[in-house]
């Protein structure tokens, strides 16, 4: 395997599990608060393929990498009514935080399973194989990680814009929801023409990056603690 198919799978394996679990677990929670929108359309699923969107999961984030900006996409939004739900606003709150919330317990796996890894073949593992899956279990950790508090981003239609929505006073509430048709281009002024125009102002490496390097670290600390050295 050469180097850039080695690094191109280990990236796009976590990435694509992380993002399904992630859409999996919005549809899941909105089944269990009385939406059963995404049961019905078949959402529910870990077939990748039915969460996976070509440019926002694929060729978005990798031009915005291959560029060097702020990487951000997106993939097939699983679908929620609100009304459905028995308490809307709450209940919208509650599956908002399902998302992030699961990425955070997957990268919690990932540390456990990275730090047996390294107890069973030490730190330099010794075949390709090998190697691969210790590549694989790392960024499925710290993509994990990226993934969770990037969502929170109180930008909609991010995650955290169901929360912060929740939490407004109703009126104020109403207000904000009205941006919500704008969301793609709120994303690109925030995330890309702001920080173009203005260096000092990038979202991501200002707000998001101290906090996942934060809670990275941690988890890094339990695959170490849990391989014994």
């Amino acid at each position: 395997m050469n180097d850039t198919l080695f690094t191109a799978l280990a990236l796009i394996i976590p990435l694509v599990l992380a993002i399904v679990f992630h859409e999996v677990a919005h549809g899941y929670v909105a089944k269990l608060l009385g939406d059963p929108t995404a049961e019905q359309q078949n959402r529910l699923s870990l077939n990748p393929l039915r969460h996976v969107d070509p440019v926002g999961t694929v060729i978005l984030p990798g031009f915005l990498a291959l560029v060097k900006a702020p990487i951000f996409g997106w993939a097939k939004p699983v679908p929620v009514n609100k009304w459905r739900l028995r308490n809307p606003r709450t209940g919208m709150m509650a599956v908002a935080a399902a998302g992030p919330g699961t990425n955070l317990v997957l990268a919690a796996i990932g540390a456990v399973l990275l730090g047996l890894l390294i107890r069973l073949w030490g730190d330099e593992p010794a075949t390709v194989a090998a190697m691969f899956l210790a590549e694989n279990l790392k960024n499925f950790l710290l993509i994990n990680v990226f993934l969770a508090l990037f969502n929170l981003l109180p930008i909609p239609p991010f995650d955290g814009s169901h929360i912060v929505e929740g939490l407004l006073p109703r009126e104020l509430a109403a207000g904000y929801a009205r941006l919500r048709p704008y969301g793609f281009a709120l994303l690109v002024v925030v995330l890309l023409v702001l920080p173009a125009l203005f260096p000092s102002l990038g979202i991501v490496e200002n707000l998001v990056v101290p906090p996942v390097e934060w809670a990275s670290g941690h988890y890094l600390a339990l695959a170490q603690a849990v391989s014994g050295r």
